[in-house]
């Protein structure tokens, strides 16, 4: 007991804390001189030189906001008075007196200020405050400046949002109490500790700041990570495909496909055994076949959005075909797989093709009218810039997505690891969906260029023939199948309202499922968890709202419900068939090649 006072009294003291700063800074003097000696001249900077146009925004936001003094200045008499009633406030508690309820408390599910010292301790409950005033007033002056237009406007709320995250007192030493903290407790290492983390994130990135969320050694693909047993029976230039192991003794006649965004690596539906859709679909008693898409470099540069069609889904058919014996698949299309999917139903129904029977879609954009935050980043400069830098290598570099990713949910994927990084010096926890969420995938130029141009910022793919693809004028009009839509209550890169839209389009039986949580987290929901709801309904309505309002809460899982839905078009019953038993020889296990090729290899 003794030796635990003194080891308190020894580390709340003066002198030796100034003893063990001065050792922090000698020792971090001599790990940047270190990081800077391994560096070369070749090597990119960390910044940019306002490559996303924000600065032209900010002067017409100014421009804009300076024309009507008046509104200014009501606005800021009201931060004024504001502060005013905060003080008073803060005085009271630090006098003893009666506590006044909070003037403004942080938002639901806010765990930036989570620490008990952000409430209990009067000076950091005052930082607290005052951050989340000036945080409120600045976004609302800025938030309907009059003669803005809607794109300028989007723009200067959502890099106000940034700097105002950024600012935060919770990702700074002298204002975050439980920071302030942990360094007496430990006389500093922890930021000792957070410098090498830091210093060794820019080594990672070649000298870009790539932060590292989780511990990415308790991690590989094969081998704890994208473990359900199958082979690759099919593979070419830009995907391999993966027929999953029977686990029952008879399966749905008609095989199911699962096409997955190449913007990210499939095995998100096939993270770990409790959490694979995967592996559930095939304990379902499904065929299920899964595309993993390469991970491209500057030697496919011009494989294009009809590529990825032809040699994505089109040539997944007929591989399944030689697999099986089957002509009619149902499919499942993710996100941009999604897209790729709607696209390529239209230009089957227009070539009479109907070799898919029924199509799923998770959290899928056909109609971009309202496309979210992601939108920002879409605009002529910003675009000529990303090609500009596509063309230089051939692809866009899959950390480019993940930042831009990131920047939707800042507070979650970027500060939080910041301070815990490296403020507290911590090492990241082990987290399987952050360590696939670090494992990005390039873009091939020609492709990326189309589908930014095409679908985010001229809107074509919505419009009959405003797009062609292999000769064929894309209508979602003439898709004619059963089809069923899954988006996500809080998905902040698929707007469900904007996800919506496509029940208008399609002329076919369409069930719409809205399920709780995100992009993620909503769909890689198994049944076994308990976690989020979802929402039901039996019509479609002409608007996202009225169909909320019609729609059954249910509890859990919209996987069996999807199930349900599937199971009408099984197309009979059959005996289990295994990976290369077919025509199709295998040609190595899952996951394959093709996902283990990491952008940093």
């Amino acid at each position: 007991m003794a030796d635990a006072e003194h080891g308190d009294n020894k580390a709340h003291d003066p002198a030796e804390m100034s003893r063990a700063l001065a050792s922090i800074a000698e020792r971090s003097q001599k790990l940047v001189a270190e990081f800077l000696a391994r560096q070369t001249t070749t090597r990119d900077g960390v910044g940019m030189a306002d490559p996303l146009n924000v600065g032209h925004a900010f002067m017409e936001m100014t421009a804009r906001l300076m024309a009507d003094p008046g509104r200014l200045v009501q606005a800021q008499m009201q931060l004024w008075t504001d502060y005013l009633q905060l003080w008073q406030r803060a005085t009271q508690k630090w006098l003893g007196a009666e506590e006044a309820p909070p003037l403004v408390q942080p938002a639901e599910g806010d765990r930036r200020f989570k620490d008990a010292a952000w409430q209990d301790n009067a000076v950091f409950d005052y930082i607290k405050q005052s951050y989340l005033l000036t945080a409120r007033w600045m976004q609302a002056v800025v938030k309907d400046v009059d003669g803005l237009d809607a794109k300028t406007a989007k723009k200067v709320d959502f890099y106000t949002r940034q700097f105002v995250d950024a600012m935060a007192p919770s990702n700074f030493v002298l204002t975050n109490p439980e920071v302030l903290r942990v360094t007496f407790e430990s006389r500093g290492e922890n930021l000792v500790k957070g410098l090498e983390h830091l210093l060794q994130d820019l080594e990672r990135g070649d000298g870009r700041l790539d932060i590292r969320m989780t511990d990415e050694e308790a991690f590989e693909v094969g081998r704890n990570v994208a473990v359900t047993p199958g082979k690759v029976v099919y593979e070419n230039d830009l995907m391999q495909l993966i027929q999953y192991e029977p686990t029952t003794e008879k399966v749905d006649k008609r095989p199911l496909l699962v096409i997955p965004p190449w913007i990210n690596k499939y095995y998100i539906l096939d993270l770990r055994e409790k959490n694979s859709f995967l592996k559930w679909a095939t304990d379902q008693g499904l065929t299920v076949f899964v595309i993993s898409w390469v991970n491209p470099d500057e030697k496919l540069a011009a494989k294009s959005f009809e590529d990825y069609m032809a040699e994505g889904p089109l040539a997944a058919l007929d591989a399944i075909r030689d697999a099986t014996g089957e002509k009619s698949v149902n499919v499942i299309g993710y996100c941009l797989g999604g897209t790729l999917l709607a696209a390529t139903l239209s230009w089957m129904a227009a070539r009479k093709d109907k070799r898919f029977a029924t199509a799923t879609f998770f959290t899928t954009m056909v109609d971009f009218t309202e496309a979210g935050e992601l939108g920002v980043f879409i605009d002529e400069e910003q675009l000529q810039a990303l090609e500009a830098r596509m063309n230089e290598r051939g692809y866009l570099d899959g950390s480019a997505m993940s930042t831009t990713f990131n920047m939707l949910r800042a507070n979650d994927l970027i500060w939080s690891f910041v301070v815990n990084n490296y403020l507290l010096g911590k090492e990241p926890f082990p987290f399987d969906l952050l360590f696939w969420n670090g494992d990005s995938t390039r873009m091939p130029a020609a492709m990326h260029s189309f589908y930014l141009r095409r679908m985010y910022q001229e809107n074509r793919l919505v419009q009959p023939g405003g797009i062609t693809l292999k000769g064929v004028p894309i209508d979602l009009g003439r898709i004619e199948l059963p089809v069923f839509i899954l988006s996500t209550r809080e998905d902040h890169i698929a707007p469900w309202k904007s996800t919506y839209a496509a029940t208008q389009l399609y002329r076919g039986p369409v069930t719409f499922c809205l399920a709780a949580s995100g992009h993620i987290a909503g769909v890689v929901n198994p049944p076994a968890g308990n976690k989020y709801s979802h929402w039901e309904s039996d019509r479609i309505a002409p608007t996202a709202d009225e169909w909320l309002a019609g729609a059954k809460e249910v509890p859990g899982s919209w996987w069996p419900h999807w199930r349900e839905w599937l199971r009408p078009h099984a197309g009979g019953q059959v005996k289990a068939r295994k990976p290369g038993a077919g025509k199709l020889p295998v040609i190595e296990d899952a996951p394959g090649r093709y996902v283990k090729v990491s952008t940093r290899d």
